[in-house]
């Protein structure tokens, strides 16, 4: 029996991980991104957070966030705060409350008595549950993740504060009053991780730990580009890191990791900037292409202006 408390901080990290998928670099779903963004008619250059307008006047926000706790990233600007405070509702990809977790618990293990080192080997195991250790799972845990948590969970930087950019800004939007709403439920985006069939994941895990330490440095490089706010110099990074995936994997990505979730959330988004009144945060590489969420929310009739 897993210990619930030290799962349920697992969980919570793996959460906060899956609310900015798009975000990280080293996984190959923000690879391809850069790829629609090169195709893109309007390319994205600078831009961060964008205020969105329509005929009747003013109706929300969107930013582009970044699994992060760096102390930087959290130094809101002003203009970014005002965004907030006037938004009575926030919308983000998942809501880290106390049943999305608990559902995630049960999401992320093995229920069968399956365990980890016999579907991806001793060796392969040995290393991963070294990883683990420093994020506060010991062997006997690990035993119980699935393949796909494992490669998620060793994908950032082990967290210090567990303060990431996204919770941040829901705590204080939740603090100044407004409704936070999610824009995908756990089962979307958990589904489309555990459709990935077994031999993949355990690609995509064999490459996140060879990559591990490049990862942490890749990681800061990340932080430094997003404070530059140049989403395109984002997904470049993205696209030269990932350009070694495995072709059926960026594949798995492209449509399942990116294309489609930024359906469902246009989808879920578009009635509430209709209302108005929304600040939507979610991974900034959700952003920029032609199937991104500012080239949606433009061809469904709203202006986007750069504000930070």
């Amino acid at each position: 029996m897993l210990n619930f408390a030290r799962i349920r901080n697992i969980s919570q990290r793996l959460l906060i991980l899956l609310l900015l998928s798009a975000a990280l670099l080293q996984l190959p779903l923000t690879a391809l991104a850069s790829e629609k963004l090169e195709n893109s008619s309007e390319q994205v250059a600078k831009g961060l957070l964008w205020k969105i307008t329509s005929a009747e006047g003013d109706a929300g926000y969107l930013f582009g966030t970044i699994h992060s706790e760096d102390a930087r990233v959290l130094e809101f600007p002003q203009v970014l705060l005002d965004a907030l405070k006037a938004s009575p509702i926030f919308a983000m990809e998942l809501v880290p409350n106390l049943p999305t977790i608990g559902k995630l618990m049960q999401a992320m293990r093995y229920q069968d008595g399956s365990l980890l080192e016999d579907k991806i080997g001793k060796e392969l195991y040995l290393q991963v549950a070294a990883r683990l250790v420093d994020y506060g799972v010991p062997a006997s845990e690990a035993q119980s993740l699935k393949v796909w948590a494992a490669a998620m969970t060793l994908s950032v930087p082990v967290p210090e504060t567990g303060m990431f950019l996204d919770f941040s800004l829901s705590l204080r939007a939740a603090a100044g009053g407004a409704t936070i709403t999610a824009l995908e439920t756990l089962d979307e985006q958990v589904g489309f991780l555990q459709a990935l069939d077994e031999k993949n994941q355990i690609l995509m895990l064999q490459q996140v730990v060879a990559e591990f330490a490049d990862m942490q440095t890749q990681n800061l490089e990340m932080v430094d580009l997003w404070l530059g706010r140049d989403l395109n110099a984002l997904a470049e990074m993205s696209r030269v890191q990932m350009a070694e995936m495995e072709p059926q994997l960026a594949d798995w990505f492209q449509v399942q990791g990116i294309d489609k979730r930024n359906v469902v959330m246009l989808r879920r988004a578009l009635p509430l900037l209709r209302q108005g009144g929304i600040f939507i945060a979610v991974g900034a590489l959700h952003l920029p292409g032609n199937a991104g969420l500012i080239a949606g929310i433009r061809e469904a009739g709203f202006e986007l202006e750069a504000v930070w």
